[in-house]
C-alpha cells in the first residue's frame, strides 16, 4: 500500500454498513475490524477512504452471505478536504471487495464512482473502475 495525498477523515466504524461498489455478487457489507489500526485501549477503530477493513457480507448471493472478505473503502458520506483545497464528500459509503494478500479486486467492474486517494493507493481498482473522482 501505498501513501496518498489528501488525508481523509476516518468515520466508518464497526456496524457500519457498505454498499458494495462493485459485481461480486454482494450488495452490503458490514465492518467488523480495520486492517492495520493501531489505537489506544478500547478506542472504536475507524477507517476512511482508501483503508482495508474487514467485513461481513450481509446481503447478496446466497454464496456468499455471511462470509468474511476483505474490502477497500472507496467513498464515504462525510467531506474531506484535499490538499489542493477542494472538498470532497458522496452520497453514500461504499467498498470494494478485494483479495487479502495482493489487495486486488475480485470483481471484474465497478459502474459507480470513486475517489481519486483509493486510485494512488491501489492502482489495480483504477483500472477497472469507470469514474475517477
Amino acid at each position: 500500500m501505498k501513501q496518498i495525498s489528501g488525508k481523509p477523515v476516518k468515520v466508518i466504524q464497526l456496524k457500519t454498513r457498505l454498499e458494495c461498489a462493485d459485481n461480486t455478487g454482494a450488495k452490503e457489507l458490514e465492518v467488523i475490524a480495520v486492517r492495520a489500526y493501531k489505537g489506544v485501549r478500547r478506542r472504536i477503530p475507524k477507517a476512511g477512504v482508501g483503508d482495508v477493513v474487514i467485513c461481513s457480507v450481509k446481503k447478496g448471493k446466497e454464496k456468499l452471505r455471511h462470509t468474511i472478505v476483505y474490502a477497500v473503502v472507496v467513498r464515504q458520506k462525510k467531506e474531506y478536504r484535499r490538499f489542493d483545497g477542494t472538498r470532497v464528500k458522496f452520497t453514500d459509503n461504499a467498498a470494494v471487495i478485494v483479495n487479502p494478500k495482493t489487495f486486488e479486486p475480485q470483481g471484474t467492474e465497478i459502474r459507480s464512482v470513486i475517489a481519486r486517494e483509493v486510485v494512488e493507493r491501489f492502482s489495480t481498482i483504477g483500472k477497472i473502475a469507470s469514474i475517477v473522482l
